[in-house]
């Protein structure tokens, strides 16, 4: 399963207890777990909403996923 918030993918793993992902098909390096499924979307979605936040704190341009459909 892949998650998608705002424009960003991100990953669900799962290791003994804990989920944890990172945003994908991005330079920068964002990453959230929880102790739960429903959390990890959560967490997802705030760890977007920091991302975007800090890049603009900072004067950084936020990287963007581009996606080209081929048939």
């Amino acid at each position: 399963m892949i998650l998608r918030y705002k424009g960003y993918y991100g990953s669900i793993n799962k290791e003994q207890d804990i989920y944890w992902g990172k945003c994908l098909m991005i330079s920068d390096v964002v990453t959230y777990e929880a102790e739960s499924e429903e959390g990890l979307i959560k967490e997802f979605k705030l760890a977007v909403e920091d991302y975007l936040l800090t890049c603009e704190e900072v004067g950084k341009v936020a990287d963007i996923v581009n996606i080209v459909d081929v048939d």
